[in-house]
């Protein structure tokens, strides 16, 4: 019989390397209010109204009264432990948003960069949110529909507040220093929730705005 030689497995040529994902804290602290206006359990039953009934539900009705507390209550993001938080999304948007400032491509940190929730909201558990610190207060201010007729309304405003950013990011599109330096960014020109420089329906109040006090990488994702 004769020797047949061994035969090994052709290598893979692998040109996609494996995610470099990594998590790091960073502790914010505001500089200006911080003014959350979530859509109220209210309104949105007053649209799924309109839109089973169809036009019967939008004709006109006697306004009711408005409970400013109830109106308060409901701007805010009260999480499953009892909490006050801001919408995750909030710190992830603006500093998608802010790469155009330093000319770094937006659809590239859409998937490098993502917050990691403290916690789900009590009233609609989908939505993640950053623990806030610090306490509530009920702010009304005149606004204006867009028909131009002014209004006044109540959100809940935080004046001393701090939170503890946790951040995933790609480690092949970023460093901890431009994560860092991106959220600065957002602290300083950007800003989030209501009033803030970057809204996109008026130039802000200059709400919304932090400093960067601390940032420490946590793990490897």
């Amino acid at each position: 019989m004769k020797n047949e030689k061994a035969t090994s497995p052709e290598k893979a040529h692998v040109q996609i390397k494996a995610p470099d994902l990594r998590v790091a804290i960073f502790s914010i602290k505001g500089t200006a209010p911080l003014v959350i206006h979530r859509t109220s359990a209210k309104f949105k039953a007053q649209m799924i109204q309109k839109q089973t009934e169809g036009k019967s539900a939008s004709s006109k009705k006697n306004r009711e009264a408005q409970d400013s507390d109830e109106t308060f209550n409901q701007a805010r993001y009260v999480s499953k432990d009892g909490w006050d938080g801001f919408h995750a999304a909030a710190i992830r948007n603006a500093m998608i948003s802010a790469c155009r400032l330093v000319n770094f491509k937006m659809t590239l940190a859409k998937m490098s960069i993502f917050v990691i929730a403290d916690g789900w909201d009590k009233l609609e558990p989908q939505i993640p949110l950053v623990r806030i610190y610090g306490k509530p207060t009920k702010q009304s201010d005149v606004a204006r529909v867009e028909t131009g007729q002014p209004y006044v309304t109540f959100r809940a405003a935080y004046h001393d507040w701090s939170a503890k950013v946790r951040i995933r990011f790609d480690a092949d599109q970023f460093s901890i220093a431009d994560i860092s330096n991106l959220l600065s960014r957002v602290g300083i020109q950007v800003g989030i929730g209501e009033g803030r420089p970057d809204s996109k329906n008026s130039a802000g109040m200059g709400w919304g705005l932090f400093e960067l006090e601390q940032a420490q990488q946590e793990k490897a994702a």
